[in-house]
This record gives structure tokens, C-alpha cells and sequence, in this order.
């Protein structure tokens, strides 16, 4: 896979950064002398030795200060190579510091003024992070997991021979499965509370739409249930049937297994409902 040079250089900056850390202390060059954002006015310094700063308060875990400067080079060199680098940089650092609106924010320019740049692939991979890394339970609001969906397949589309795209497509994948347990999560609330067809509708959705994610066996299961208990053991037993084509090693298959023949029913597809369709379509390999 082919991996860009100025890109690369970008993923590993933390590694640079400590060595030119290493290199500043021993020499002094970063000392309390070197320059105050707050009394000396920036514009006395080249834009190599802000971006050195910004470079410096990185490594000393000072992501917001990093941001800053960075953000200057932008201001005072709008025009120069040095304010380009700064900004991928700045998106970095933003990042680093959780703060994801700036850091999306900066990325969008990057990629909006250098969309041929090496590193415009790093940023669109940052923009699609400042979404995906928000993402930290199913209980949450899922709009942040279908943005950082439509981002992360952005990279992938945009950018298929980067290292970014590969990274991209392992989220994407996590991304979706969170999007399927947000679902469950919400089929069983149901469930537990007797409203089955509520329950059935959001099993059906992960059955048809998330078809390839871990929950795929327990909304069968589930369906099971939400099926025998309103009685209609047609779409129960096709649930069954499908699950046991499909996920017969599961736990899911072996309780499914003992509530329909605990009531003398089979693990059989039945009449004429939307999984049978599935089971025509998936087992029998009939479209139409």
C-alpha cells in the first residue's frame, strides 16, 4: 500500500517531536527566554520558529498552546509553506487536545485549500477522528456515529491507497456495529416491556440493514421471542431457521433451539413474510 511521504511524516509526528524536544532542551534553545506569546509580539519570529514552538508544546503534552501557535503561523504567514504545515499540524493538535469542532475546523481548510497536498489525506482522516471519537457508548445520540460513517467513507473512497483508508475501513466497521447495538439496545427496552411489535421493528432493522454486524444473531433470537409471544409462529420459526443456517455455534441458535421445539415447532422457514424473503434470499439464493 502506498504511503505518501509528507502524509507519513505527519502520522508519526509525536516521534519528531520528542526527538526535537530532546535536541531543544540539551541546547537551551527552549528556555523560559525564548519567546512569550504574551510579551513579545509573535510577528518578531520566523514562521520556522513559531512552528518549533508549536512543536515544542506538543511534546510537553500543551496541546492547546501547540494549537496556538500553529494557528499563528496561519495568521501571520497566510501565504508561505510553513502556514500550510502549520495547519495540518494545528488540526493535529486541536485533536490531541479534545478539541474536536477546531479541529474538524481546521482540517475542512486544509483540505478545502490544498485538496492535491499529501497531507490532505491525514486530514480527512482527522475530520472523520473529530466525529468517530466521540462516539464512547450506545447510549448516546447516534447522529456523531452516522457523520463519522459518512466521513470515514470519504477517506476510503477519496483516498484508497493510503495507510489512512486502511485505518478508516476498521472504524468504519466498528462505527456501523455501534450503530446495530443502538438499535438492540433499544429492541430489547421494548421487548422487556411487553411492546413487541416495537421490539420487532428495531430487530428487523438490524437483521436487514446490519446484516454483517456482531448483533445479527441475537436480533434473530429476539425476534424468537417477540414473535412466540405474539403468537405468530410462522416468522418464529423462519427467525429460527435463518439463525440456525447462519449461527449455529452461537448461544443464540441453542436458545432459540429449545423455546420453538419446547413448543413443538421447528427451525423452519414458513408462510410468506419478510424473513421468509431473507431465508429465500440468503439460504436458497432465490432474489425474486
Amino acid at each position: 500500500m502506498k504511503v505518501q511521504g509528507s502524509a507519513k511524516r505527519v502520522a508519526g509526528v509525536m516521534l519528531i517531536v520528542a526527538s526535537l524536544a530532546a535536541c531543544s532542551t540539551d541546547s537551551g534553545r527552549f528556555t523560559s527566554s525564548f519567546f512569550n506569546r504574551q510579551e513579545i509580539p509573535l510577528d518578531t519570529y520566523s514562521a520556522e520558529q513559531i512552528f518549533e514552538r508549536g512543536e515544542f508544546e506538543l511534546n510537553r503534552k500543551r496541546p492547546s498552546d501547540g494549537a496556538f501557535y500553529f494557528s499563528e503561523i496561519e495568521r501571520l504567514y497566510p501565504y508561505s509553506e510553513w502556514a500550510k504545515r502549520a495547519l495540518i499540524m494545528q488540526a493535529f493538535a486541536y485533536h490531541q487536545d479534545k478539541d474536536y469542532p477546531n479541529s474538524r475546523s481546521a482540517s475542512q481548510r486544509f483540505i478545502d485549500f490544498y485538496p492535491d497536498d499529501d497531507d490532505a489525506a491525514y486530514a480527512s482522516y482527522l475530520l472523520a477522528l473529530s466525529y468517530y471519537d466521540q462516539i464512547d457508548d450506545v447510549g448516546r445520540d447516534q447522529g456523531l456515529t452516522f457523520q463519522s460513517l459518512q466521513a470515514l467513507r470519504d477517506v476510503i473512497e477519496r483516498y484508497p491507497d493510503s495507510d489512512y483508508a486502511r485505518a478508516a475501513v476498521l472504524k468504519f466497521d466498528l462505527a456501523f456495529n455501534h450503530l446495530a447495538g443502538k438499535e438492540m439496545e433499544v429492541g430489547r427496552y421494548y421487548l422487556r416491556r411487553d411492546h413487541y411489535p416495537a421490539a420487532i421493528n428495531r430487530f428487523r432493522v438490524v437483521v436487514e440493514d446490519f446484516q454483517t454486524t456482531s448483533h445479527t444473531a441475537e436480533a434473530l433470537h429476539r425476534l424468537v421471542e417477540a414473535y412466540l409471544s405474539l403468537g405468530l409462529t410462522d416468522e418464529a420459526q423462519t427467525a429460527g431457521a435463518i439463525l440456525g443456517y447462519n449461527y449455529r455455534s452461537t448461544v443464540w441458535y441453542e436458545d432459540s433451539f429449545k423455546l420453538l421445539s419446547g413448543r413443538g415447532l421447528e427451525l423452519k422457514s414458513f408462510g410468506d413474510n419478510w424473513l421468509s424473503s431473507i431465508y429465500r434470499q440468503t439460504i436458497k439464493g432465490q432474489w425474486l
